[in-house]
């Protein structure tokens, strides 16, 4: 296998296979984010991808999991993306599942009937990273699409029959914007209805525009007491059909999940608790993305 690092992937394909199909990401303007800042984006060549499949299938022999890396595969013309995934079925028809990173610019960028086409090739998953509903944050951090396309985009993939995984982040409002970040987040998640979602906590590296605010005295850090409020208050007004939410991402000062609406009680009950106990909250110095 051949990789260009730093390679990343989501927490829950720590067992799979990951296999780089593009270099860096096609947005890589974000201003939170340090993760492809190195990076030149690029999309891997079908004969180099197929070597890494071959050598993958000679490696590991059988793959129960397989992630398509870099920041979002679906970058990537859709008669290559098929090419891919029809070599990957092919050596690995095992394979349980599929998955890939998804930007919104990038699915809208899709047809409805090349998004069934991937669906139908083998991805079932997408990570989607929302990160806020609310329009002022999402043009701050210049994710580089508004509210109503986020949830278009979101949208599009849950009709093609893709499972959707959906990354918000507390504290990506500041001081300033915590309220309505929190609010418009639960709102548009809500209207999204994902089978899942995931709460980080916002972590600044040094070499990000976002870091520079933050000395300048443009953007102000929520405190961990700031950041479960935060939490709280997207809980408290999510309003989704069975999904599988998690908040115990190495970011996170506290860690809680369940199924909601099912345990929305017992989430914030447990939020509520952390509140009044600092002592359950990590220390900055454990924290990690």
């Amino acid at each position: 296998m051949n990789y260009e690092t730093p390679l990343y992937r989501p927490p829950s394909e720590a067992q799979s296979l990951i296999l780089q199909v593009t270099i860096g990401c096609s947005h890589n303007s974000c201003t939170f984010c340090s993760m492809y800042g190195k990076k030149q984006f690029r999309v891997r060549s079908l004969e180099e991808v197929c070597e890494d499949i071959c050598s993958a299938r000679v490696k590991y022999g059988r793959v129960q999991r397989i992630f398509l890396a870099d920041g979002d595969a679906l970058a990537m013309e859709t008669d290559a993306l098929l090419a891919i995934l029809k070599q990957l079925t092919a050596s690995f028809p095992e394979a349980e599942r599929i998955s890939v990173y998804a930007g919104p610019k990038n699915i809208l960028a899709k047809t409805e009937r090349e998004l069934a086409a991937i669906r139908q090739a083998g991805v079932k998953l997408a990570y989607f990273g929302l990160e806020s509903g609310d329009a002022e944050v999402l043009q701050a951090v210049k994710k580089g699409v508004n509210p109503q396309e986020m949830v278009e985009a979101a949208s599009r993939v849950r009709a093609a029959g893709i499972d959707l995984s959906l990354t918000v982040i507390l504290g990506l409002g500041g001081k300033e914007r915590s309220r309505l970040h929190a609010l418009h987040t639960a709102d548009v998640v809500s209207r999204i209805n994902p089978e899942y979602l995931a709460a980080l906590t916002l972590m600044v590296e040094k070499s990000t525009p976002l870091a520079a605010k933050i000395v300048g005295g443009e953007f102000l850090l929520l405190s961990p007491h700031e950041v479960l409020l935060e939490l709280k208050m997207i809980l408290a007004n999510l309003d989704v059909k069975h999904c599988l939410f998690r908040s115990n991402h190495a970011s996170n000062y506290f860690a809680i999940g369940g199924l909601l609406p099912q345990d929305k009680g017992r989430l914030l009950a447990e939020t509520e608790r952390a509140l009044g106990h600092t002592e359950l909250l990590k220390n900055e110095y454990l924290r990690g993305l």
